[in-house]
């Protein structure tokens, strides 16, 4: 009998041992969410106006021929061959010359030149002789009447042979050049060459009427092509109209900005951003790890390797970055990856 207490008491035993094994546990282990940080230093931002624009030359012309004559496209002695398009050419540069001897010959530039000479040397004599008493006031008179006019016509004798040259009235780039065979009569009238200036150009740009009190003559511009996209220009604003439009609700600026390498060409479309204001030493974070939600937008920093979600407040905007006013300091370890699936108080190992 005592032998059976005590297998029963085995028995017993046994099959509590194992239903204590089998007992469900409640305890889990957390596994760290994988994160990189960034230490915030703090960095500058600026507020500005993105807007965009056609880019058009400063200065512009259509140069006619005032004669009528035989053309001549003359050489440029930059490039040693007839002046073509894209060439660069001076102000005052002759690019065309009308060639009619008949009209030259009229003229008579060379005799009006040698009466010139000699009215002058006359008057100088008789000058002379005055000083001396050798000639009356009045010979003097003539003598210097007739220096005047002979002055005024050798002028506009050079006048009348200077219509005979197509000259360029500024520094530009040859934009046109009709075709025109060397020889050929034209007309007075003549469209013969376009030239543009476009080391300077400007931008006519629509902003938003909520910034009619904040955009100022002379502000500054940052210019940009989609084509180079690795140049940007500075510019300034030049013009602005007080007036708004009552169907697109802006009012219209006009931007200069300077070309001197020729890197921007007349018709291209450029991107401008106006610069408002700068503020320097400030927090600054990417836009994009910023979280929106019900109850405002906020981030997370990671303290003892554990995140912690921080509610933000933002200031000055750009396209990829925002100012950050209240809710984060200076040396704050944000999380840059990984917080997607983070929750306040996660987890996290940091990693590159």
């Amino acid at each position: 009998m005592k032998r059976f207490h005590q297998f029963i008491a085995l028995i017993a035993l046994v099959g509590a041992t194992t239903a204590c094994n089998n007992q469900p546990t409640n305890t889990t282990t957390e596994l760290a969410v994988p994160v990189s940080v960034s230490d915030i230093k703090p960095k500058s931002i600026e507020k500005i106006i993105n807007t965009t624009g056609t880019l058009n030359a400063t200065k512009k012309t259509v140069l006619n021929t005032e004669m009528t004559g035989k053309y001549r496209l003359l050489t440029n002695p930059k490039t040693r061959r007839p002046f073509a398009l894209g060439d660069l050419v001076e102000n005052g540069q002759v690019v065309v010359q009308l060639e009619d001897a008949e009209y030259v010959n009229g003229i008579g530039l060379d005799s009006k030149k040698l009466n010139l000479e000699i009215t002058e040397q006359t008057m100088k004599k008789q000058q002379s002789l005055f000083e001396k008493g050798g000639v009356t006031q009045l010979d003097y008179r003539n003598s210097e009447v007739n220096y005047t006019n002979a002055k005024d016509a050798f002028e506009r004798a050079n006048l009348q042979l200077a219509k005979m040259s197509v000259r360029a009235p500024f520094k530009g780039v040859i934009t046109d050049l009709p075709a025109i065979t060397n020889g050929t009569q034209v007309s007075t009238g003549t469209a013969v060459v376009s030239l543009m200036d476009y080391s300077i150009m400007t931008v006519e740009v629509n902003l938003p009427e909520k910034y009619i009190n904040e955009v100022a003559i002379d502000q500054p511009v940052r210019i940009m092509n989609y084509t180079l996209p690795n140049d940007t220009l500075p510019g300034n604003v030049k013009e602005l109209s007080p007036a708004i439009s009552t169907e697109t609700r802006t009012f219209k600026g006009v931007i200069q900005v300077a070309n001197p390498e020729l890197k921007l060409r007349p018709g291209m479309f450029a991107k401008a951003d106006i610069v408002l204001a700068r503020k320097d030493s400030v927090i600054v974070i990417p836009k994009e790890i910023i979280i929106s939600g019900q109850r405002g937008k906020s981030v997370f920093i990671v303290d003892n390797g554990t995140a912690t979600e921080k509610r933000i407040t933002l200031g000055y905007e750009t396209q990829n970055e925002a100012e950050i006013t209240s809710g984060l300091k200076k040396n704050d370890r944000l999380v840059i990856k990984g917080f997607e699936t983070l929750k306040n108080r996660s987890k996290v190992k940091i990693v590159k």
